[in-house]
């Protein structure tokens, strides 16, 4: 089968609803969108699983213990994987020369409770749904940079021009 379109890379929390959330309750799509200012979302091959990072891609310096160097990573914040309707937080998420796993990941995964799923390449995921989508965003928000003032200022110029 041959896809007619190029998938979008790159997405918004309200893209993400849009294209996925036809079955989210109206909970799960207001806490979601809690995270829009301060998100993107991206993705490589698969358009069902979706990396969580700051909109801004700030860059984290770490030390890299292969070189005995320090390198700057952008953080991610986890990982959304939608199967079958359902929404579901990964256990990891990709990590490479530019991208690194927030230890909040681990956090996350290993704090709900509801029950696992096996994806290809032996990728675990918990289901989220009503009981725990206020545990995840929370949680994520705690470490979750506030965005710059000047890209709210972007946003609020961006936004003017769309009303005119």
């Amino acid at each position: 089968m041959k896809k007619n379109y190029k998938m979008k890379k790159t997405i918004s929390m309200k893209m993400f609803i849009n294209e996925f959330g036809e079955s989210f309750s109206k909970h799960m799509k207001k806490r979601l969108l809690e995270l829009e200012v301060r998100c993107v979302l991206t993705r490589k091959e698969d358009s069902y699983r979706l990396d969580i990072k700051h909109v801004e891609h700030t860059q984290y310096a770490f030390d890299n213990d292969h070189n005995n160097s320090t390198s700057q990573k952008e953080y991610v914040y986890g990982q959304l994987i939608v199967m079958d309707g359902a929404l579901y937080y990964s256990e990891s998420c990709i990590e490479n020369d530019t991208v690194m796993q927030s230890p909040i990941v681990a956090v996350i995964y290993d704090d709900l409770d509801s029950e696992g799923m096996i994806l290809d390449n032996d990728n675990r995921a918990k289901k989220i749904d009503d009981n725990n989508i206020d545990y995840v965003i929370d949680t994520m928000l705690t470490v979750f940079p506030d965005v710059s003032q000047s890209y709210l200022n972007i946003i609020k110029e961006m936004i003017s021009h769309e009303r005119n």
